[in-house]
């Protein structure tokens, strides 16, 4: 490639690192009552100032060990960028926080940014975003659960009562904490605060041991200024205590002659508070996907109850960081399910993190009439749908259409309990973590990729439409239990992976990665899923082909100009005409000369 090319690659590079990130890294802040989250503003890249990186380094750098190498690292950058840099701490996974030093906007950022990214010791630098709940509340009215039963889009919770009811299973809400309620009284194992930042918090501190929701409300202003000089949040916002109602949804009791009726009512509920003022960092919400599934955090008493399920009813939008791939896979390799929230935004959900990322069940919500839900995110990333509602329908509410749970009726700090219904995505995901509960507590060795498949295989089509994609249909609760002790239950390895890093020569020979598949029978499904990671600076200069067991090659992507950063996405193939198991290969050729990489991981999904 001649010079002039990689002239302007280097600012095209520059403008899509921090235009990729920044311009969609958050998602719009949660609605006040009565909102349709259609109408709330789009966010800019600067909606919210940045305060901190999250800096991944190669295993064979010095400061991948050295919590002083790592500190002097970021001294020394934050010389040449201008700021002052400091360690302030190390994440479960190993990578690194550092603080910039002060709050800045994402183009002040990007200087430092560039420093991080043009050491070879360093794998991946990520700003540390703020993460949103995913919900939009309403009035409360109390309406009848038809997401559980109602045959056109319910989730025919009853009938798996008989065999399941999640006894056994500890499910973590990764969320704002929990306010006490009495329909979830005795629901509760011991969970964490892993808000580090006391100011938002309103705790009077940092990490700490109660995960007690000290309410997320916020003063117009509050989380600082957009690009446009606008106040972000651009009105005050009441308190959502959404951790409590996603745990209602979970496992509020049943039979009890009051409020709702959890799905998997004798499961437990580990509150794990992650979301505060303004929302939650990525940082500490990957520690938190990390200690809820039993792994070590520096500073943080080990986690006696570990979850067998995760649920995150929140999210951003930026495709799928490493910080959060790199924590999820590690929970999923500790054996626990991670159900995640496709977002909001009536958008492909390739765009939004966590729900983008491998390893997790997404979920899009459908309405009652078995629709999906005109706000639910929707595309080939999604794996399954479930009832989400629908409180509003254009000026007109529609409470009776949400989804009904316990909540609070405090406006800033808690008030009284009550149960309110919210629509949202937020409120289809505890719907997956409630039934994988149920499956696991009808067959505790049961792996992650088998609860997921499980649910798949199981589904129903929607009833009505889904535009965009929405996964394997509309979970049906009664015949995924029952399939969960036999019958249909997913063969070892619905999903296979390779983890192990592979360098890409530099406008050189092709390099493969291999998987081999057993214990499938008969032929590859016609949308076998091939997820990539692959970290390399402008993508245009690489060929991506999957190779069948019997050496037939399929296309993922061809060489072109797109000068953006690194493959992280899933390709969908029509692999019907190969014999599923074998050994299948990832081949990948650079094809021009400069720009250098690696590929990070790719996996296999039936």
């Amino acid at each position: 490639m001649n010079g002039l090319r990689r002239t302007a690659t280097c600012a095209a590079v520059t403008v899509t690192l921090l235009g990729g990130i920044t311009t969609t890294a958050f998602a719009a802040p949660a609605a006040q009552p009565g909102a349709d989250p259609l109408a709330q503003p789009v966010p800019t890249g600067n909606a919210r100032p940045y305060e901190r990186l999250i800096v991944g380094y190669k295993s064979s750098a010095t400061e991948a060990r050295s919590d002083t190498a790592a500190a002097d690292d970021a001294k020394t950058k934050g010389a040449k960028a201008g700021r002052t840099l400091k360690l302030d701490r190390r994440l479960a996974t190993g990578a690194a926080v550092v603080d910039l030093g002060g709050t800045t906007t994402a183009g002040d950022a990007a200087r430092t940014i560039e420093e991080f990214r043009a050491d070879p010791d360093v794998a991946y630098v990520e700003p540390d975003l703020l993460m949103q709940p995913m919900a939009d509340p309403n009035d409360t009215e109390y309406a009848k659960q038809w997401d559980l039963y109602e045959a056109t889009a319910g989730m025919n919770v009853p009938s798996a009562w008989g065999t399941s009811t999640g006894s056994g299973v500890t499910v973590a809400v990764i969320d704002t904490g929990y306010v006490a309620h009495s329909d979830l009284a005795g629901k509760t194992v011991a969970g964490y605060d892993f808000v580090s930042d006391a100011a938002r918090a309103r705790d009077g501190g940092g990490r700490d041991s109660d995960a007690s929701d000290n309410g997320d409300w916020m003063k117009r202003g509050d989380c600082g200024t957009d690009s446009l000089g606008q106040p972000v949040p651009p009105a005050d916002q009441n308190s959502s205590w959404h951790g409590t109602h996603v745990a209602g949804t979970i496992a509020a009791s049943t039979n009890n002659g009051k409020g709702v009726a959890g799905i998997a009512y004798d499961a437990k509920i580990q509150p794990i508070r992650v979301l505060a003022q303004c929302g939650g960092s990525t940082s500490d919400i990957a520690d938190a996907i990390v200690w809820a599934s039993g792994g070590t955090v520096p500073g943080v008493p080990a986690n006696a109850t570990p979850a067998k399920v995760i649920n995150m009813s929140l999210g951003g939008q930026s495709a799928c960081s490493s910080t959060y791939q790199n924590a999820i896979n590690t929970a999923v390799g500790r054996g626990t399910t991670v159900v995640v929230a496709a977002g909001n935004s009536n958008a492909d959900i390739s765009g939004f993190t966590p729900a983008s990322c491998n390893n997790v069940v997404a979920v899009a919500a459908s309405s009652r009439e078995g629709n999906r839900s005109y706000y639910s995110n929707y595309g080939a990333k999604v794996d399954i749908a479930a009832p989400g509602g629908e409180t509003r329908r254009g000026t007109v509410s529609t409470p009776q259409n949400g989804i009904l749970s316990t909540l609070n009726t405090g406006t800033t700090t808690p008030g009284s309990e009550t149960y309110t219904p919210y629509q949202g995505t937020s409120m289809a995901a505890p719907h997956i973590a409630g039934l994988a509960a149920l499956v696991l507590a009808k067959n505790s060795a049961l792996t992650p990729a088998q609860v997921e498949t499980l649910i798949k295989n199981n589904a129903r089509p929607l009833a009505g439409t889904c535009t965009g994609g929405c996964g394997a249909g509309l979970a049906d609760a009664a015949k995924t239990v029952a399939a969960a002790g036999g019958g249909t239950t997913p063969p070892v390895g619905g999903t296979f992976e390779n983890t192990t890093d592979v360098q890409i020569p530099d406008n050189g020979a092709a390099v493969t990665s291999s998987i081999t598949v057993t214990g499938r029978t008969g032929n590859a499904p016609t949308a076998l899923k091939v997820g990539v990671d692959v970290k390399h600076t402008y993508r245009g200069d690489l060929v991506i082909d999957l190779i069948a067991p019997d050496g037939t090659a399929y296309r993922l992507k061809g060489s072109s100009n797109d000068s953006a950063d690194d493959v992280t996405t899933t390709y969908t193939v029509n692999a019907s005409s190969e014999v599923a198991n074998g050994t299948w290969k990832l081949r990948l050729q650079d094809v021009a000369a400069v720009d250098t990489g690696y590929l990070n991981s790719w996996n296999l999904v039936f």
